[in-house]
């Protein structure tokens, strides 16, 4: 999807356990063309077996982009792009994150982002370009049909009452609820 990427570093495992760097300015600049953003806030969730959070976005402005990586268990992170006139708009992309493979993912402005935790105690940690704001977080439901999310099979969701109630893509945009694109992009390059 336009704008999203996944990092994965190198771990170095000795005797005395692994170091591993989860950024690096120099490679994020190299994959993206421009810096991660200013980290506003940093945040974590510890989630259980099943646990489905999202799918969560905020529309430009004040638009808020996302650093996300697994610090522990396992989660199927879940990328869609809401961004109404982007070419990649709707468009699914799926990863496994696990607290071993150190994988992290970058979300620009106005990208949908939902996981399911695969393990107990999974861990996911979010660096945020804005201070969350509970009026601009907006959610659509993880299990709209024309959304398609590849959840897991054999596995129930568990949901917050807030995502359960979430509205579908199709109410969203009713609503007037979707990010453009273009205001998207502008918030992204307030940060070069």
């Amino acid at each position: 999807m336009r704008g999203a990427y996944a990092f994965q570093p190198v771990a170095y495992p000795d005797e005395r356990g692994e170091f591993v760097t989860t950024y690096q300015r120099a490679d994020f600049v190299a994959a993206l063309g421009h810096p991660l953003f200013p980290v506003a806030q940093a945040s974590q969730s510890t989630s259980r077996r099943g646990v489905v959070r999202g799918v969560h976005y905020t529309p430009a402005p004040p638009g808020t982009a996302k650093y996300v990586r697994c610090v522990r268990g396992r989660a199927l992170d879940l990328v869609v792009d809401l961004r109404l006139g982007s070419p990649t708009f709707r468009r699914v992309d799926q990863v496994e994150l696990s607290g071993s493979d150190h994988c992290a993912l970058y979300l620009p402005p106005g990208v949908g982002h939902a996981f399911v935790a695969l393990e107990d105690d999974t861990v996911i940690s979010y660096l945020l370009s804005e201070e969350y704001e509970p009026r601009n977080e907006l959610a659509l439901s993880v299990l709209d049909p024309e959304l398609g999310l590849p959840l897991p099979r054999g596995l129930e969701p568990i949901l917050s009452e807030r995502d359960r109630a979430a509205p579908t893509l199709a109410q969203a945009a009713e609503r007037g609820l979707l990010p453009d694109h273009a205001a998207c992009e502008a918030v992204r390059h307030t940060w070069s």
